[in-house]
């Protein structure tokens, strides 16, 4: 070992110790997910199970409703994500490439936007959903998504300034208008930003629990998030919920998110070098 490799060492320590810090919790809910109720129970509790309960995921839904949960969820998150990116390429689009009078008004009033918490907002939009006779519906969690964010619509402008103004002027000389420019030729070259919305748009819709539980009251509504929180609510006779079964519901709440970020890391690379240089 050289003496390079001895000063990594506490580098190499302290990214060792921070990876078991972020990796211990996703392994005991892998263990608990397939151990079985009695080995849950025990005292003190042990990292991994004796013996392996697969059977764990076929129960949660033939015993739980964590089939209409699933289903709820997929309902709520297909939408948004379609809504997000279609809504944020076109006003991407527009602030980017439209020479509009106040174009730069309305940017910096997209990127005020990010500044307001959505906290500040819960108020105002309950009242409004509720006048709309929307409340305990999934038009609440689904509409806003469909007029996009202030973030995906700065990334998506951010990305659509960087393609040469060129090709829309060869496609105007070809004949096309805005929006067969927007389709033939922004689109196809926006991939990789078009793909950071849709996996930014999925992974906050499918572990959306705030939302779902200021706006639903109905059991059968319920998103994933939401409905392995109410499995985990105890009966009035004080049982014990079935903590392998919850753990086995979170594996489904928590897997897709991983792989969505696993697969489509190379378009959120590509994606985000698009916020390096802000231009008003």
């Amino acid at each position: 070992m050289g003496p390079r490799f001895v000063r990594r060492i506490p580098v190499y320590v302290v990214l060792l110790f921070g990876t078991a810090l972020m990796v211990l919790p996703l392994l005991w809910m892998v263990s608990t997910s397939l151990a079985s109720t009695k080995y849950v129970t025990t005292f003190p509790p042990k990292l991994f199970p004796d013996s392996f309960a697969f059977a764990n995921y076929g129960r949660i839904f033939s015993d739980t409703d964590l089939g209409r949960y699933l289903f709820n969820s997929v309902v709520i998150v297909i939408p948004s994500m379609i809504g997000q990116v279609v809504a944020s390429s076109f006003a991407g689009y527009a602030l980017a490439r439209l020479r509009a009078p106040g174009r730069r008004i309305w940017f910096v009033v997209t990127l005020a936007t990010l500044m307001i918490p959505y906290e500040a907002t819960i108020v105002p939009t309950f009242v409004t959903f509720q006048y709309l006779g929307w409340i305990n519906t999934f038009w609440p969690l689904i509409v806003p998504q469909l007029f996009g964010s202030g973030y995906s619509i700065f990334l998506m402008r951010q990305f659509i300034m960087q393609i040469p103004t060129e090709y829309d002027e060869a496609a105007r000389l070809d004949g096309l208008g805005y929006f067969g420019i927007w389709r033939r030729i922004i689109v196809p070259l926006s991939v990789p930003a078009l793909a950071t919305v849709a996996i930014f748009t999925f992974t906050f819709q499918w572990g959306n629990f705030l939302g779902p539980l200021i706006y639903i009251n109905d059991p059968d509504k319920y998103p994933l998030a939401l409905g392995l929180y109410a499995m985990t609510q105890t009966s009035n006779v004080g049982q014990t919920p079935d903590w392998n079964l919850i753990m086995a519901g979170g594996m489904l709440l928590t897997v897709p998110m991983v792989m969505v970020y696993f697969f489509g890391q190379r378009f959120l690379y590509e994606g985000g070098n698009a916020l390096g240089q802000i231009r008003v």
